[in-house]
């Protein structure tokens, strides 16, 4: 395999900023999407034990800084520590994220509570977002996770979570 193409996906990735999609990185580079994905892990493993990782999701990559080096970042930018989330938007984006997709109607159920703040919340973080609406009368929004929702806990997928005991 070319090494430039490995390094034009390096670079790309980095200059982004943000979640670059393997089909975008394949369109470009114009290889195989397989091939594409198996450079990304190739740099990702390439990059396990630097200041910075690149992260591989399902669908798109991502550089960011290492989980270990997090207070030296935040002290050098001025950044204050990261936003907490409530034990109630734990608990709403644990259920979102272990049956998705799901209603408001199914987290309230399950919680016994009214959950709209939460899950407003949730949104406005884009922790969770609409994955589309549910085919019964009202038609109902279904809520899913995001990326950032994986980012923000640290995992590559949702399969990453914890099993349910």
């Amino acid at each position: 395999m070319n090494v430039n193409v490995k390094n034009v996906i390096e670079a790309v990735v980095f200059s982004a900023g943000y979640p670059v999609t393997y089909k975008k990185l394949s369109e470009l580079t114009g290889c195989d999407l397989d091939d594409v994905i198996d450079l990304v892990g190739e740099l990702a493993d390439e990059y396990k034990e630097r200041g910075i990782n690149l992260l591989m999701f399902d669908e798109q990559c991502q550089f960011c800084s290492s989980e270990q080096y997090k207070e030296a970042v935040n002290n050098f930018l001025g950044t204050s520590k990261t936003a907490v989330l409530s034990n109630t938007m734990l608990e709403v984006a644990a259920i979102i994220a272990y049956n998705q997709p799901v209603t408001r109607a199914y987290i309230e159920q399950v919680r016994g509570i009214d959950s709209s703040y939460a899950i407003n919340i949730l949104l406005d973080k884009n922790l969770i977002e609409v994955k589309g609406r549910l085919d019964i009368p009202g038609k109902p929004n279904i809520y899913g996770t995001t990326i950032d929702f994986l980012r923000c806990f640290g995992i590559d997928s949702l399969e990453e979570l914890p099993e349910l005991v």
